[in-house]
């Protein structure tokens, strides 16, 4: 996992537009002007959100005749998906443990409960 795009991912998540524009993508390709019809905001607004996107790897676009659809890139999201999993095998452990401190104190008295 690089670094680098690692932080490049993140920040260009941490805005909701363009989580949402993400999540217009793994609906299939898209032009600038569809992944802008459900915001309150200019065309050139959500190219600088596409172009975030872009250059985080998140994006690419290609030309089709006068169109220029946008393609989600999953890649830099598997990167994403890795670093959170030593999050959840942290969590895992930790609700473990709290799973058998729940059961020790549901024993009656005498039976190595509270």
């Amino acid at each position: 996992m690089n670094p680098d795009r690692l932080s490049a991912t993140l920040s260009a998540l941490a805005d909701p537009t363009r989580r949402g524009i993400l999540a217009r993508l793994t609906a299939g390709d898209a032009t600038v002007g569809e992944l802008a019809a459900p915001y309150d905001m200019s065309l050139a607004a959500v190219s600088k959100h596409l172009k975030v996107l872009e250059g985080a790897g998140l994006i690419s676009r290609s030309r089709e005749a006068q169109w220029r659809p946008c393609h989600l890139e999953p890649e830099p999201l598997a990167d994403v998906w890795s670093w959170l999993s030593d999050y959840r095998r942290f969590w895992d452990r930790s609700l473990d443990s709290l799973g058998t401190y729940l059961a020790t104190m549901q024993k009656p008295p005498g039976q190595g409960g509270a």
